[in-house]
């Protein structure tokens, strides 16, 4: 492997660590997320007969069932979000991997 090829490598190398720590972050933010629905949950079986809900910075009077169903299908789509990104992730660290090893042979060769 040239120096230059190895060059290519390594930036190739930087780009997919830095979408790493980007799926990282976005899988964070929506495990933040599936932990405040799930407290939210957890709120609606003691808040006897009035619920309210905060939309567009307002809260409103809701019905318990709609709050519940509309948190029920946020959790669901969050939850297939983090798994669509924990397999972009499984994906990445194995290319990450190999660059790794490809450019770690080329260096212990130039020694």
């Amino acid at each position: 492997m040239a120096r230059e090829e190895t060059d290519k490598k390594i930036e190739e190398l930087q780009l997919l660590e830095t979408h790493l720590q980007s799926f990282l972050a976005q899988k964070q933010a929506m495990q933040i997320e599936l932990n405040e629905i799930e407290n939210a949950f957890g709120e609606l079986k003691n808040s006897g007969d009035e619920v309210y809900k905060m939309t567009s910075g307002f809260l409103i009077k809701s019905n318990e069932e709609k709050v519940k169903k509309e948190l029920e299908e946020k959790k669901k789509l969050l939850s297939v979000r983090i798994g669509a990104i924990e397999k972009q992730e499984k994906l990445i660290e194995k290319d990450v991997a190999k660059l790794r090893e490809e450019i770690s042979k080329f260096v212990s060769r130039q020694e």
